[in-house]
């Protein structure tokens, strides 16, 4: 089977506006909301129409729909209130009369905060339109997330059949057969340029790459419109540098919630990966009382509602669940306030399906100095390590030549934890060798995903151009652009997963049968027949039109005796 590079992991490095600190539990500022549920959307709605109709999984049909019925029921967390502006928590002070200068200082300095408050809340009332609508739409994709899924996919078939979309269709590709240009050779023809440093040929080859570049066109220009920032900005050395400007240059958070909500629409990924991880550790809950979920790059979190309501809904003794959240492997892209506000809203979630014991816990760390010890584990609980496509951004040997790398650290410790089961959901993609190869492994993804969008996708669509030109974007010139420690983004494809686990002392488990069955009838029902869902040995691949993509299985320790 032919395999090619994966996706970056979809929007979990959503952008973050945190602008404000929380006051308990459920008072959080809209402006640090949008964005953080926004990220935490990204991967928490799962189609349920397979399982609705699909006999007796693990504990049956009900208990299934009640996972899929938690998804809709999470919004209930959503707090409604705001009382912060901006970075500015009100604490009016009274000025005294007095004749000392330093009071008359601290009543300037009062009036002045008083002015920037009265400011903030002018800018805010003029946002509040957007932050409204942003909302509605979280709102109506948390309290109805199966119809919002099923709607949003009939209205993607509807716009795929639209008239004036064929007919643009048609315009274009008639276009570039008149215009006879392979942009694919160019591309390879202006990396081989930038690798020798060879500025005049870069220049002549971007002029005319660029004439045929857009973000409208056919799957093929796109990518070329996605991909000349990075040569550029490797050919003149300022990768690293762009690279971070890049990261702060952002739609808005409706861009954001409008284009994850066509992706959500059109592509199978996410759901299938949620469905195996959740399944999974409910499978390994049956007969168990105690479950300790250990989650790496908690980038959002919220399909753990799902979880919950599906362990409440077991009969017998409600089980105890803990929730141990290792935060971002960069520390800075996600305050731990955030983190903690999601236990706070998870912690809410259990109480209400009956779960009178939940604890969430958060260790801000380097994920290498992440020990069993850490972890405060009980010999009677199963112990769960998740990795939802997050280890890709650890740094491997070749930034560390001399003693373990984090990526092998991280390995080795989970083998340590000794866990019940290690879920880990990887993206298939090899980015650590010279930066020709790299380049053209790259070309080779995006085209594939590009090719999916335009499969699946209205040209004319404004989300779409956002999910490529921004949110897929990011990651592409950070691969191309970048070296050293600054190229984030280092995928490894699933047999090199294998042998580094291995490796580690990490056995790796059989698929469960019904779970697969399940996963593919979803992709066979509800999505375009190109979509890829088949099994190499114990690992569930998806892809599209034989192109592996990504890649799911499961773990224990090598001595771990099999249950």
């Amino acid at each position: 089977m032919e395999q090619s590079q994966p996706s970056p992991p979809f929007f979990l490095d959503l952008p973050q506006k945190s602008n404000g600190r929380s006051e308990g539990c459920h008072h959080v500022p809209n402006d640090m909301m949008l964005p953080y549920i926004s990220r935490v959307l990204l991967e928490d709605d799962i189609d349920d129409n397979k399982l609705n109709d699909h006999p007796a999984l693990l504990q049956g049909k009900d208990a299934v729909l009640a996972f899929l019925k938690g998804m809709e029921e999470a919004n209930m967390l959503l707090p409604k209130d705001n009382k912060f502006i901006g970075d500015v928590q009100v604490n009016p002070m009274v000025w005294e009369s007095s004749n000392h200068t330093g009071d008359k200082k601290r009543y300037d300095r009062d009036n002045h905060m008083e002015e920037q408050i009265r400011t903030s809340k002018a800018a805010k009332m003029i946002k509040d339109p957007e932050e409204n609508y942003a909302n509605e739409m979280l709102d109506e994709m948390m309290m109805h997330a199966y119809e919002t899924c099923i709607r949003g996919m009939e209205e993607l078939r509807v716009s795929m059949d639209n008239k004036v979309d064929k007919e643009n269709r048609k315009k274009c590709n008639k276009a570039v057969k008149d215009n006879v240009v392979d942009i694919r050779t160019l591309l390879i023809s202006c990396a081989q340029a930038v690798a020798t440093d060879n500025h005049l040929g870069v220049c002549e080859l971007l002029k005319k790459i660029k004439k045929h570049a857009s973000t409208t066109g056919d799957a093929t220009q796109r990518v070329a419109q996605c991909f000349t920032k990075g040569l550029e900005a490797r050919l003149v050395g300022t990768g690293s540098q762009l690279w971070k400007l890049l990261m702060a240059e952002r739609p808005s958070i409706v861009e954001f919630l409008k284009a994850y909500r066509l992706y959500f629409a059109a592509c199978c990924f996410n759901k299938v990966s949620l469905s195996f991880s959740t399944m999974t550790i409910f499978h390994a809950m049956v007969g168990k009382r105690k479950l300790h979920i250990v989650d790496y790059g908690t980038h959002f979190g919220f399909q753990w509602a799902g979880l919950l309501r599906l362990l409440a809904s077991r009969e017998g003794v409600l089980p105890e669940v803990r929730i141990t959240a290792i935060g971002p492997s960069k520390l800075k892209s996600c305050p731990a306030e955030q983190i903690e506000e999601l236990g706070c809203r998870l912690s809410k979630c259990a109480h209400e399906f009956g779960l009178a014991s939940f604890k969430f816990h958060t260790i801000m760390k380097k994920w290498e100095d992440v020990r069993i010890e850490d972890l405060n584990t009980d010999t009677d609980e199963v112990l769960v390590v998740n990795d939802l496509f997050s280890f890709h951004t650890l740094m491997d040997e070749s930034v560390f030549y001399d003693g373990q790398n984090p990526r092998d650290t991280v390995l080795n410790n989970i083998k340590k934890m000794r866990p019940d089961v290690f879920v880990q959901s990887i993206l298939n993609c090899s980015c650590d060798s010279s930066f020709l190869t790299r380049f053209r492994e790259v070309m080779s993804y995006y085209m594939t995903i590009f090719d999916i969008l335009e499969a699946t996708m209205p040209r004319e669509s404004k989300s779409r151009v956002v999910l490529e030109q921004f949110v897929l974007g990011r990651p592409a010139f950070n691969i191309i652009a970048c070296e050293g420690p600054d190229l984030v983004e280092r995928p490894e494809k699933y047999r090199q997963w294998q042998v580094r686990n291995q490796r580690a002392g990490l056995r790796q488990l059989p698929l469960k049968l019904r779970i697969v069955e399940v996963t593919k009838d979803i992709v066979r029902k509800h999505h375009h027949k190109d979509f890829l869902i088949c099994q190499d040995g114990q690992w569930l691949l998806q892809g599209w039109m034989g192109r592996v993509l990504f890649a799911h299985s499961t773990w224990v320790a090598e001595d771990t005796s099999s249950q």
